[in-house]
């Protein structure tokens, strides 16, 4: 559970809504002189950074000074300095847009440094859809500082009111003069030693002229030739190629090792360092023949399988429920599973690492590059000040990149070898050794009233997190519980954490106690939604999908849900068709809030790729595991959504411009999960409670 979450928790507390950690860490950002404590639980903790616990410090204020996050030169070029990183969510120009706004320039003219922990200010990473919340209010902040700051600096040179003055396009104009001063003359390129002052007008929402409208991304043309360069585009002088030879099993510890025959190849070096094994190559066609070269003998132990995962799970849990008992007139009780997920993102991990002089400079594709950095000097025993990472264009993440192995391993081989080394993971490696989107079982057991009106809900989640596991909906005994359970395999964070898993029990569970208290869905939701956002995307989708008046036929079925997470509320209508056992999803309509839209168009793109994701957890995806082995590590096996696969989606966007903007890139995918299982039941009378659906 992040902070916002915990925020936003305690303005729709219910008497008796308990969360139940197992420990918590916390972290601080502060920035503008609010504070927002970030807390994360035992699961969120392996959600957030993959199991690998609190990395990359905390408690670290963002830089108060302008020229921190902003620098003009003498020739007037622009350029922004952010922690974020840019893998694919479009963050490059929306916070482009940010800074535009408030500079009144054209978002060409600004040039984003991005994940770079030597130039940039310290971020706790691009993760829990924090950037636009967090950000983009920082930049307006900070551009709008630098805006009143170069009016100063003109009405000090003109000896002129500043009243006449105004700023457009670079420019500062003075009215009465029609004189003109460029950015660069008046900054002389000079370092902007100003701190952030609160009184700097941040240009409203409802005034917006660059933020708030579309924007083709700043990098499109770069991205669709091919001149983009991604970590495995990198070449270094003198580099060599590396691999990681790794046991057969998980928990395997190291018994010998026998480097001999790799020793004897030419322009191969072999590593040995503790449990570590791998060789650096001068020529990457050697890398698997050196890597078959080194004879390991690894250590095992007997390890559970998937067919018992979700008994495993609940046996194992931290703390057993206390479930009490239910009011009202109606009762429902069900139990949900979810399967563990791989992230598959189009870029398996890759690093290039150096060393220079008893300095590490390592390139990666990393959402968390101070984290990383935190990780490399543990790793080597030197303070992080030698340490510096820089993250390039990379090919999604999906949450799954929060951690350094990769970064790690690339950095042993090249101290090793003398020369910098390129690591780039295989699809295998990528989808065995990389950390999985956490498997969960989650109990229900909720009563309702007569006329609709829920009296009780009590949820008890296993394992997969915390995220978004309180109801939306207007509940006045409300239990929600996270239980720590001892995870098969290693779990971390994925795109809407929890919150899928407990969309998926939680809307599920609203169609089954809506059924059994013989109320519509769409009906019983509105009956229990006080909360007039909520309400209102259920409106939008409802109607855009003409929520009961489309025409029925064989195998047809529709369902619905929705939800609320991190800032954004969300609702979906499905319409699909189940032919001979087989799933068609036919139609897709998202209604989507998070509060004022800074770019429409790639907001648009978010959810409807936060939809097509979703359909893969909905239908298809599910890790298969045996003793400490991944039985389908390739994309041959491992089943994602196809352009078969992809029904009509239908977004429709409702802009709040009075409100804060939220992060889009995780709360779309939640709901596509239950709105299938629920249409699912509509066409077949069978309800499904596992993640993948598969019907019998």
């Amino acid at each position: 559970m992040n902070g916002f979450e915990a925020e936003r928790y305690e303005l729709h507390a219910t008497p008796t809504y308990r969360f139940v950690p197992d420990r918590r860490d916390f972290f601080k950002v502060i920035g503008g002189g609010l504070a927002v404590l970030l807390v994360l639980d035992a699961s969120a903790d392996a959600q957030e950074s993959g199991g690998a616990g609190r990395r990359g410090g905390g408690g670290q204020a963002m830089p108060q000074e302008i020229g921190a996050w902003l620098h003009i030169a003498e020739s007037g070029a622009i350029t922004v300095y952010t922690g974020k990183v840019e893998m694919g969510q479009n963050i490059r120009t929306s916070l482009a847009q940010a800074v535009a706004e408030e500079l009144h320039v054209s978002p060409s003219k600004i040039t984003m440094v991005m994940g770079d922990t030597m130039l940039t200010p310290f971020d706790i990473g691009t993760v829990g859809s924090m950037t636009t919340p967090v950000m983009a209010p920082q930049l307006h902040k900070v551009a709008a500082a630098a805006r009143e700051m170069l009016l100063d600096l003109a009405a000090q040179e003109w000896k002129a009111d500043r009243a006449s003055l105004s700023i457009e396009d670079g420019l500062v104009r003075n009215k009465a003069s029609n004189k003109t001063l460029s950015f660069g003359e008046l900054t002389k390129g000079q370092k902007l030693a100003k701190t952030i002052t609160p009184d700097a007008r941040v240009t409203p929402a409802s005034e917006w002229k660059v933020a708030g409208h579309d924007m083709r991304k700043v990098n499109a043309r770069s991205i669709v030739t091919g001149e983009e360069k991604y970590t495995s585009d990198m070449k270094l002088p003198g580099m060599m190629f590396g691999r990681v030879v790794r046991p057969s099993a998980f928990k395997s510890s190291l018994i010998s090792a026998d480097t001999k025959g790799a020793e004897q190849m030419p322009g191969v070096v072999p590593v040995h360092d503790g449990d570590f094994l791998g060789v650096a190559c001068d020529d990457s066609a050697k890398l698997d023949a050196a890597a078959a070269a080194v004879k390991a003998d690894w250590k095992t132990v007997p390890q559970t399988n998937s067919r018992e995962l979700y008994g495993h799970l609940k046996s194992t849990a931290a703390n057993a429920p206390a479930w009490q008992p239910i009011e009202g007139d109606t009762h429902a009780e069900a139990t949900y599973n979810v399967a563990y997920i791989a992230h598959t993102p189009l870029e398996p991990r890759a690093a290039v690492a150096q060393w220079e002089n008893g300095k590490l400079t390592v390139w990666t594709g990393t959402q968390r590059p101070f984290g990383v950095r935190t990780e490399l000097a543990q790793a080597f025993g030197i303070s992080e000040d030698k340490v510096r990472v820089l993250v390039p264009a990379t090919g999604s993440g999906y949450g799954g990149k929060h951690t350094g192995e990769c970064a790690v391993e690339a950095a042993r081989l090249a101290k090793a070898a003398g020369r910098p080394v390129k690591l780039q993971w295989t699809r295998e490696e990528e989808m065995t050794w990389a950390y999985f989107r956490p498997a969960g079982v989650i109990e229900v057991r909720s009563g309702a009233r007569r006329d609709g009106t829920i009296t009780n809900w009590q949820f008890h989640n296993y394992n997969s997190g915390g995220a978004a596991l309180r109801s939306p909906y207007n509940i006045p005994n409300q239990i929600a519980e996270f239980h720590g359970s001892d995870s098969p395999l290693r779990q971390g964070s994925y795109r809407g954490l929890a919150a899928s898993a407990n969309h998926f029990a939680r809307e599920s569970h609203m169609d089954e106690l809506a059924r059994a208290a013989g109320v519509e869905p769409a009906a019983f939701r509105f009956k229990n939604a006080s909360d007039p956002r909520l309400r209102a995307v259920i409106e939008a989708a409802t109607e855009r999908f003409r929520w009961g008046r489309a025409e029925d036929r064989a195998g047809q079925g529709f369902g619905m849900m929705a939800g609320f997470d991190k800032g954004g509320y969300v609702s979906a209508c499905v319409e699909l068709t189940v032919t001979n056992g087989a799933v068609r999803i036919d139609r897709i309509v998202q209604s989507f809030e998070c509060g004022a839209i800074v770019n429409p168009d790639e907001l648009r793109n978010q959810i409807a790729g936060g939809t097509m994701m979703g359909i893969g957890g909905a239908l298809f995806e599910a890790v298969d595991f045996e003793n400490g082995r991944i039985l389908n590590p390739r994309l041959s096996k491992y089943r994602v959504p196809r352009f078969s696969d992809m029904p009509e989606i239908d977004v429709v966007l409702v802009d709040r411009k009075d409100l804060p903007s939220a992060g889009a890139g995780e709360t779309p995918i939640v709901a596509v999960a239950p709105a299938v299982a629920n249409a699912i039941f509509d066409a077949t009378g069978q309800r499904l409670r596992s993640m993948p659906l598969k019907l019998s």
